[in-house]
């Protein structure tokens, strides 16, 4: 089962920087992700996504491929390579994978213009060493899956607080 987090940042460049640091952990095992987006709320009150992967891109590419393959079969692979790439990026455009865009504009709405959050849909998380890495980056947690300790472990590094040890209960 993942865990979603979404933190604000004052800025798209802030949010950016962060999450390249949590795709560096990823690169080091210490987290694995099923999804890192960015929603920017535009100074014209709409909201921009930044996802890590184009499915239109991807479904483009796809469809280019199995297009110009079956177009070969009727001679045509010309034709199929430019049909299947328009119905490939149809479909990808049409697909959503990761943390649910309507989802992240509905939160993100509620950003100040200028502002971005940052959405992470995390698999399995070192806890320790990822906020270690985290710590002081800033941001504001806006929801989290986690439970209440964890969230506001999440919270106290974030703002680079060092949390006191918690006596046995």
């Amino acid at each position: 089962m993942s865990d979603l987090v979404v933190i604000a940042f004052p800025s798209e460049a802030k949010a950016e920087e962060v999450r390249q640091k949590v795709l560096e952990l990823q690169k080091e095992y210490l987290i694995d992700l099923g999804d890192a987006a960015i929603a920017v709320k535009r100074a014209d009150g709409s909201v921009k996504l930044n996802q890590l992967v184009s499915t239109t891109a991807a479904g483009a590419a796809s469809g280019t491929f199995w297009g110009a393959l079956i177009g070969l079969i009727f001679m045509m692979p010309f034709a199929g390579a430019a049909i299947g790439a328009a119905s490939g990026a149809l479909g990808g455009y049409l697909s959503d994978i990761g943390v649910n865009d309507i989802f992240m504009k509905e939160v993100a709405d509620s950003l100040k213009p200028g502002d971005a959050a940052l959405f992470l849909l995390i698999r399995k998380l070192t806890t320790d060493k990822v906020l270690e890495d985290l710590k002081g980056v800033g941001g504001t947690v806006l929801r989290t899956s986690f439970d209440h300790t964890k969230e506001d472990a999440l919270r106290a590094a974030l703002a680079g607080v060092t949390q006191a040890a918690q006596p046995p209960a």
